[in-house]
């Protein structure tokens, strides 16, 4: 009986139903009486995010001034080195005996000067180059491949593959998913009977990548063959041979020395990792232009079978990706949009609770599918609160930090009693919210941790409305929303912030470096500015909707 429980336990989900199986009665001998059962019931429960202002791990906060909320080691080192130098050089010009020039040790001094200056040149040449992006470009389908609600549930019972419970079990998710009536599916999905092929899913992911880098390239004015350097694709679910990254190559016909990496199974933060990796390989070749790509392919990875831990992401999984163009060159400078700050990754994968919420796998009936654990709320959260410890130290003005100091010297120096950790407000570090758009209840319960308002999350729920979950791309789609409303200007501070599966919680942080006009007209007397990168042109006007459905 212990083991048949354990069993139900670890097939619980995200859902917040009660479930009443039928358990065969064992009699006074140990004996079950075949035909008697009795219902049990299993309450499945959908855990919260943690409340941030109860726990703070001072590790994480260490681990952020390491980080860089104070000057590097490096730094230190110079200064420490200079200094001397500097204080040896005025002894030496001290000791200058004006009266009698013989007695003149100038060339101590010059020494100690020469030496001064040369490390400090060597720090100047050791800074870390600037990295900018550039222009960034979002995929927008064409309007056959838009599908509603109403067409997706239509399209679900049509195949035949689900049981009753399961078709009940996606309307009421999909109903309460967050999701539009203008999202998109590909058309090997959306066929009848499916057409579930390599060659459909090529189709799918040459359609995606190609249609955000030619509207890229094309803003840009960068020849792919010629100008890129650095080139990192990013889909977790779909890794042919040869690599989509390799399919990008030879589309553009990109020099043989390019730097390609292509990340597989990193989830819905691969974005990011893709962002770090090419400030560091940016950091480590001069006049470079990277190209990132991120996206995921549904076509070879739509569930067909009856596990409801399976089936959420088939309800709120749609199609999209999109590229970014980086660079480090400073006469970038001038025409960038934005320049990377920091990038904060955690990794929560050693715990094993963590590793499993997130997992492909073969349900009973051995078909593949991404099975969401009970428990992924609550490993988000432990991320989401690791990240942000990280990163406060980072990213906070320095009053904020002091109330957080004072509050920590309260706490474990004079050990007052009542008095509870300040949790800084992030709202005064960041004008913009990017949270990725991985599900409604994901959104509000970020918003309800972090005391973010509606207008801060807008990005983030427009993006979940319009497009869907579209994986490590959704972050793209939010900055793309706030641009089109013109709302960025220049100084402002931009957060994206992903999860992902292992499970990871990834940080990006931007400043707007020019002020970005909408993309479309916002009061009487603006012109038109059309966009082919931004996609959001057509629908910017109608949004956010009243009310989210």
């Amino acid at each position: 009986m212990e083991a048949a429980a354990a069993s139900v336990m670890e097939r619980e989900r995200l859902t917040a139903e009660m479930a009443f199986p039928p358990q065969d009665v064992a009699d006074k001998g140990g004996a079950n009486r075949t035909g008697e059962t009795t219902p049990s019931i299993v309450i499945k429960i959908r855990r919260r995010l943690p409340d941030f202002a109860r726990s703070v791990n001072l590790k994480y906060v260490k681990l952020g001034f390491m980080s860089g909320g104070f000057p590097e080691a490096s730094s230190w080192a110079v200064f420490a080195l200079v200094v001397p130098l500097v204080a040896a050089a005025a002894y030496e010009f001290g000791r200058v005996d004006f009266a009698a020039l013989y007695s003149l040790d100038l060339l101590s001094c010059a020494a100690w000067l020469c030496a001064a200056v040369l490390l400090l040149a060597v720090c100047y040449l050791r800074r870390p180059r600037p990295v900018y992006l550039v222009e960034f470009a979002c995929y927008k389908p064409d309007d056959e491949h838009q599908i509603s609600k109403g067409g997706f549930l239509d399209m679900t019972e049509s195949t035949g593959f689900f049981n009753a419970e399961a078709l009940e079990f996606q309307t009421k998710i999909t109903r309460r998913s967050g999701l539009g009536d203008r999202t998109y599916l590909p058309p090997g999905i959306q066929a009848r009977p499916p057409r579930l092929s390599m060659a459909e899913a090529r189709a799918e992911a040459e359609a995606v990548m190609f249609g955000c880098l030619d509207a890229l390239f094309a803003a840009t004015g960068i020849e792919p063959s010629r100008d890129v350097g650095v080139l990192i694709v990013n889909c977790s679910l779909f890794n042919p041979t040869p690599s989509l990254a390799s399919m990008v190559v030879n589309r553009y016909r990109m020099r043989e020395d390019v730097k390609s990496f292509n990340l597989g199974g990193m989830g819905c933060s691969a974005g990011l990792i893709a962002v770090d990796l090419a400030r560091d390989l940016l950091q480590a070749n001069a006049d470079t232009y990277a190209v990132v790509v991120s996206t995921e392919n549904i076509t070879l990875n739509w569930y067909f079978g009856n596990d409801r831990s399976m089936l959420l992401s088939n309800c709120i999984f749609r199609m999209g990706g999109a590229a970014a163009l980086l660079s480090n060159r400073r006469a970038d400078a001038r025409r960038a949009k934005y320049r990377l700050l920091h990038t904060v990754r955690t990794h929560k994968g050693a715990a094993d609770g963590c590793f499993n919420c997130v997992y492909q796998r073969e349900d009973e009936g051995g078909l593949v599918g991404v099975s969401l654990a009970r428990e992924l709320m609550a490993v988000a959260g432990d991320a989401l609160k690791t990240n942000i410890t990280t990163l406060g130290p980072l990213v906070l003005p320095l009053s904020e930090q002091l109330k957080f100091l004072q509050s920590l010297v309260l706490r474990r120096v004079v050990r007052a009693r009542g008095v509870r950790p300040y949790i800084p407000n992030f709202r005064r570090a960041f004008e913009h919210f990017c949270v990725h758009a991985g599900g409604r209840a994901v959104l509000e319960e970020v918003q309800r941790s972090l005391s973010l308002g509606d207008g801060d999350m807008e990005p983030s729920k427009c993006t979940l409305h319009r497009f869907g979950n579209t994986s490590s791309s959704s972050l793209w789609y939010e900055l793309a929303y706030a641009e089109a409303k013109g709302r960025v200007r220049r100084g402002h501070r931009v957060w994206q912030i992903g999860f992902g599966s292992g499970f990871k919680c990834n940080s990006a942080v931007w400043r707007a470096l020019r002020d970005v006009p909408p993309v479309s007209a916002t009061a009487a007397g603006h012109r038109r500015r059309p966009s082919i990168c931004n996609p959001w042109v057509d629908c910017v006007e109608s949004y956010p909707p009243k009310a989210y459905i």
